[in-house]
């Protein structure tokens, strides 16, 4: 179990590959961010820069990916070498990225759920206030802070497993297992409500908050069996956000 993606970078960029991901998380946030033509994009979290690629491919203007990770910008450094789509992409905390006011949209795919307590949330909603300018969005996919992981059922059947580890409760450590076709690996997050979230955007200056659930796409419903869906649809593990400054 670990929060450090280096060891796991490769087995991360094929969890991204699992069907739910290209069928229900992928299509949803694509959609909610609408088109971003012309716009400066900072993709937080960015991985092995798969919303990154997208973004820029789609007509942003900018688009620049951070993460931790220096194996996941490595991957991601490879893809702009091949690909040469001109995305900039730097290792650092998303919390400390060296831009004041400059971008029209701030994208994150599992950021938020790394902060343990509501001052590290609060902090991470202050970064991302300070990169947007006003009136910019923020949008994110993330663990579903509305969901009882305590009382969630199996995902097993979409590639995934969820666990909480000891007592639930405001920051209790959630471990997510990704199976994959040649072994598993886990990682550790860490589950905060809904009012520690919007508390903490308020507070951070954010403004016009709303939860968007995901919906699957029409190529998902047509290449599974009915029914496919139900349970990942009745307890959604992740949900998405967006706000504006």
């Amino acid at each position: 179990m670990t929060t450090d993606y280096d060891p796991i970078a490769e087995h991360y960029r094929r969890a991204k590959q699992q069907p739910w991901r290209g069928y229900l998380e992928s299509p949803s946030l694509l959609a909610l961010i609408g088109d971003p033509a012309g716009l400066q994009v900072l993709d937080l979290a960015c991985g092995e820069g798969f919303y990154s690629r997208l973004l820029r491919q789609r007509g942003a203007a900018r688009v620049v990916g951070v993460d931790l990770s220096a194996a996941m910008i490595a991957l991601a450094r490879a893809q702009e070498a091949e690909h040469r789509l001109g995305i900039e992409y730097q290792v650092g905390d998303a919390r400390q990225v060296p831009l004041h006011g400059a971008c029209d949209l701030v994208v994150a795919a599992y950021l938020l759920n790394y902060a343990r307590d509501g001052a590290e949330l609060r902090t991470m909603y202050e970064a991302i206030a300070r990169y947007l300018k006003p009136g910019g969005r923020f949008v994110t996919v993330n663990t579903n802070p509305a969901l009882d992981f305590a009382g969630a059922p199996s995902y097993r059947r979409y590639g995934f497993e969820t666990a909480l580890t000891g007592a639930a409760g405001e920051g209790a450590p959630l471990t997510w297992t990704f199976h994959l076709p040649d072994g598993s690996f886990s990682l550790e997050n860490y589950c905060l409500g809904v009012e520690a979230h919007e508390t903490a955007m308020r507070a951070a200056g954010l403004r016009d908050i709303q939860w968007h659930t995901l919906q699957v796409s029409p190529e998902g419903m047509a290449a599974m069996p009915a029914g496919e869906w139900d349970v990942f649809l009745a307890a959604p593990p992740v949900i998405m956000l967006e706000c504006r400054r």
